[in-house]
């Protein structure tokens, strides 16, 4: 017996010993998973200003070049974490793409964009931000544009880490109108420009949160809330994948190909037109297929739109990476053009080692840490479905057209999140014309207090307040933040 109980001892000693291994590993896990994305982050950076120090180890200024090579590789990285996620959020928010699904389509085609048909000329520095003939010397741009890139890069990093979607073009143009002021005064700006930009914060989201609640609305009332459901989607969802399709035909013929053949609006439509014809005409034997045996309900509409919706998280991506990641990159690809030739007036050409720091650095801040921003912007703001979700990429495409069309400079991330915005929006005001149309009918029907009706809302408000904040002060933070870093490097440097 006494072995038997000591024997019982040892056991419970060892279970225990066990145990508290398992939650030293376990706790071990924990510490050190923050730590893993951060230290691959740096040693992607670190290659970044190898790779500097290969192509330019031997010239003037490889110094600068190597240190803006590692800048613009960090900025890099912040574009993944943060505005590649407002166009996979939908998707996963709506159960279309696993998170690993997601980050596996935004990192191949963010950088096919990116090689594929980014854009091989950036305007004068940043779309005209800046005159850089009024920075005087070289080396005083230079400077300017280290202190843009970091300050943006910073900007972001720190509105990752709060969970808010921000512009990384807007940061940009933010930092380089700082970076601007600070070597030459107010007058070195270009205030017209930057007019455009200020009110792009207001119109492009609210267009973009408009055109997702009109094609919900359509969506809707042509198919929900019919009584054959099935027989209503047969008719509507070829229709609605055609327009998909014919809007982002237009959108990659207007702004994704532009490297490889220039085409204009009116061109990029009849390109547009034509295409969503055809996949029309293709969609209406494929939905038939599709829907049959579907039961009549809701549940059964999602099934209709999940491949269309992979398909928009696909080609916003690609367009992305095409736009978004040459604008990002811009003042390296400045910084290198200046410090090999002295010229810093002319339009800059991004050598291909540029594009690929920014292609596979926004591929890692993807992985890395975009899951974050991918959850908010999919399943925190508002609960999205298949059906949401697809008119909100769909909204995108087209604002984006309509902003080309009006000569404004729009931002990607404003779009894809006022789309959210605006079908979270739609969903209450329904909500709240039914319940008001229910209670006409049976007056006696249990009656919703001021409380009840506020925690019924479908939009959280507090996401909603701590995004719009970030974005009225994206541009002014991020040009304070670059004048002291400029003036940092003017006193280190004089």
């Amino acid at each position: 017996m006494t072995d038997s109980a000591g024997d019982s001892r040892h056991l419970d000693t060892l279970d225990r010993d066990l145990g508290r291994f398992s939650s030293l590993e376990l706790a071990s896990a924990l510490v050190t998973r923050p730590i893993i994305g951060p230290g691959v982050a740096l040693i992607f950076i670190l290659l970044a200003g190898l790779a500097a120090t290969a192509f330019f180890g031997q010239a003037n200024n490889s110094v600068i070049v190597v240190i803006a090579a590692c800048l613009g590789a960090y900025m890099a990285l912040n574009i993944g974490a943060n505005d590649v996620a407002n166009n996979m959020g939908p998707a996963v928010g709506a159960n279309a793409l696993t998170m690993g699904g997601a980050i596996a389509i935004a990192v191949v085609f963010e950088s096919a964009g990116a090689l594929i048909a980014g854009g091989d000329v950036v305007s004068t520095i940043a779309k005209g931000i800046i005159a850089p003939e009024s920075m005087g010397t070289a080396t005083t741009f230079i400077w300017a544009m280290m202190a843009a890139l970091l300050s943006a890069a910073l900007w972001v990093n720190l509105a990752t880490w709060v969970g808010a979607p921000v512009s990384t073009t807007h940061s940009v143009v933010g930092g380089v109108m700082g970076a601007g002021i600070a070597a030459a005064g107010f007058a070195a700006v270009n205030w017209p420009t930057m007019g455009k930009i200020a009110a792009s914060w207001v119109i492009s989201p609210v267009l973009g949160g408009l055109i997702a609640a009109g094609f919900l609305w359509l969506i809707k009332s042509r198919i929900i809330y019919q009584d054959d459901k099935i027989a209503a989607a047969r008719k509507w969802v070829p229709i609605l994948v055609g327009i998909m399709a014919a809007a982002f035909a237009s959108y990659l013929a207007l702004k994704g190909l532009k490297k490889i053949v220039k085409i204009d609006i009116p061109t990029s439509l009849m390109i547009g037109a034509a295409i969503g014809v055809a996949i029309w005409l293709v969609m209406i034997p494929v939905i038939r297929k599709q829907s049959e045996g579907l039961e009549n309900r809701n549940k059964s509409l999602k099934v209709l739109f999940g491949i269309p919706l992979v398909v928009s998280a696909a080609l916003l991506s690609f367009a992305h990476g095409a736009n978004d990641v040459a604008n990002a990159v811009g003042p390296l690809a400045a910084i290198v053009q200046a410090s090999q030739s002295g010229d810093f007036t002319h339009a800059v050409n991004i050598p291909l080692w540029v594009m690929v720091i920014g292609a596979v650095g926004i591929s890692f801040g993807l992985f890395l840490f975009g899951p974050k921003l991918i959850r908010m912007v999919g399943n925190q703001i508002t609960k999205l479905n298949p059906m949401r979700a697809y008119c909100v990429a769909l909204s995108a495409a087209i604002t984006v057209i309509v902003a080309s069309w009006l000569g404004l400079p729009v931002s990607s991330t404003h779009i894809a999140v006022g789309g959210v915005f605006g079908v979270g929006f739609f969903r209450e005001w329904d909500a709240e014309r039914r319940i008001r149309h229910a209670r006409l009918k049976a007056p006696d029907r249990i009656q919703y207090g001021p409380e009840e009706r506020r925690r019924r809302k479908l939009v959280r408000r507090s996401h909603v307040l701590t995004i719009l904040a970030a974005w009225v002060i994206t541009v002014p933070a991020a040009a304070v933040l670059s004048g002291v870093i400029f003036w940092g490097i003017n006193q280190v440097a004089g």
